[in-house]
């Protein structure tokens, strides 16, 4: 096996199922470009047997149907040895011929067969899902040496046609894994074997625009710096990622129009919109198949359901928390840009500034658990919400991140992007006094503690001691 950036539990998992006496049914998924096929490739490499890759629905001239599908796996098929053989014009078909291919080489060895962007090839009304079920039940999972590994983008497909499905493939599967995307620590080292030089300071905002997701970093050029790079995968003529936005929508979601329109809803406000408003925004009827679809990009990685602290669930928020949209609808998408190096022109602009403290505050939230292992508290049960108060005119408290413990402690997090150390002065410790007498007046039976947030230290002086905790951005990376 190559070199792996993290990973380590999955690849230890993945391993332990190849090394196992029984037939396993693996489906592993996550968002789209977060590294599911090289994970899969470079673990099974040396037993793979069959590998299959569905057609990508995304195509501006026509849709793949169920015939495109079944002539793309006959070509699997034939590239893997089987001659001889009729086009099948049926996933039965299918599915029969791959058993007599795997019937013919079976020398006693695992036999891993990998099928990528399995739902892809689930078209309208094709009997795919059946004849899975069939070729599983009928045949695979009597085969100890079968080792069936399947992979998608479209998390809710996986999660509502496998994980929860209530038919013949009900509890069938034997491991169900979700690839999440890089953590900033990751990417340092993902960063570090690429040979690409860059400050803790700048690849926190290459994390603000890419997220953790592998391919986009991997697209980066150690020749240029962070702005320049960022030009070319963005802003240049012949962009990189010029079309990833519908890209990534179309090829993971049946109704990809109604997604970017919750998502662009979504953009607007760094907090979010409960239910109703989305669907107001979005012209939307609030009914079942309006729940599907916030669903389907809540379990995609996309956004975020939470309820604001002290709040019920009848003011449950949905907020975007995938950092690539965030970055793409506010500068890719809210204007013509058209100077190709406009990243490197704009740095130090007000709106790039604010831009970086809002997205190095969901940052954070993606690091919860690096938080709490700084603040001693890894193990101890929480909830994570922001808070905004405003009275009558308009006016109040904001506050970017409460940890609320099982242990009544709750964290009042102060959330600080700066590339200097952060230095607190008399007025600002002062409002923080404020806003925490102004908590204790709203919940008595907790204790509430002032912890700074930043990717650069805190100066010591005499109006630092305002916060009981401090996490930077040597822990944030660990």
């Amino acid at each position: 096996m190559g070199i792996v950036i993290g990973r380590k539990q999955e690849i230890a998992e993945l391993n332990r199922r190849l090394k196992s006496n029984r037939a396993e049914f693996i489906a592993v998924y996550g968002r789209r470009r977060v590294g599911k096929t090289f994970l899969i490739n470079e673990v099974f490499r040396d037993n793979m047997v069959f590998k299959h890759t569905g057609l990508s629905p995304y195509d501006k001239k026509k849709r793949m149907t169920m015939k495109d599908q079944l002539q793309n796996f006959y070509f699997s098929l034939v590239r893997h040895g089987m001659d001889g053989i009729e086009p099948p014009k049926t996933w039965m078909e299918a599915f029969f011929l791959l058993e007599q291919y795997l019937t013919r080489i079976d020398n006693g060895s695992r036999q891993v067969v990998f099928i990528d962007e399995l739902p892809w090839m689930d078209t309208a009304r094709s009997g795919f899902l059946t004849a899975l079920e069939a070729f599983w039940n009928g045949w695979g999972n009597a085969r100890h040496n079968l080792c069936l590994v399947v992979c998608a983008s479209a998390s809710s497909w996986v999660v509502d046609k496998l994980i929860k499905n209530k038919d013949g493939l009900f509890g069938r599967l034997t491991l169900e894994m979700k690839l999440y995307p890089f953590t900033l620590g990751e990417c340092e080292e993902f960063f570090n074997s690429r040979g690409i030089k860059m400050s803790r300071y700048n690849i926190t905002q290459a994390y603000m625009i890419l997220g953790g997701i592998p391919y986009y970093l991997d697209c980066f050029n150690s020749s240029y710096s962070l702005a320049q790079n960022i030009d070319i995968l963005f802003f240049s003529r012949s962009a990189k990622l010029d079309n990833e936005f519908e890209r990534l929508f179309c090829t993971i979601f049946d109704n990809a129009g109604k997604c970017m329109k919750v998502v662009r809803s979504l953009g607007k406000r760094h907090s979010g919109f409960t239910r109703d408003e989305i669907a107001k925004m979005t012209e939307s009827e609030p009914n079942g198949d309006f729940s599907k679809v916030l669903k389907a990009l809540e379990e995609s990685g996309f956004i975020t359901r939470y309820i604001p602290y002290g709040g019920s669930k009848r003011e449950t928020m949905y907020k975007l928390t995938d950092n690539f949209c965030w970055f793409w609808l506010h500068f890719k998408e809210s204007g013509d840009i058209r100077q190709t190096d406009y990243w490197q022109n704009h740095l130090n602009e007000s709106e790039i500034s604010s831009w970086r403290g809002i997205s190095f505050e969901e940052i954070c939230l993606q690091h919860i658990h690096q938080i709490k292992s700084a603040l001693q508290i890894a193990g101890v049960s929480s909830s994570e919400s922001s808070l905004i108060i405003k009275d009558n005119q308009n006016v109040g408290m904001q506050i970017d991140l409460l940890i609320d413990r099982a242990d009544d402690i709750v964290n009042v997090c102060e959330i600080k992007y700066s590339k200097s150390p952060y230095t607190v002065t008399k007025d600002y410790a002062t409002k923080l006094y404020s806003r925490v007498a102004a908590l204790e007046e709203t919940n008595t039976s907790k204790t509430f503690h002032l912890t700074y947030i930043g990717i650069s230290p805190l100066v010591k002086n005499e109006y630092a001691e305002v916060f009981q905790s401090v996490v930077t951005g040597e822990e944030l990376f660990k």
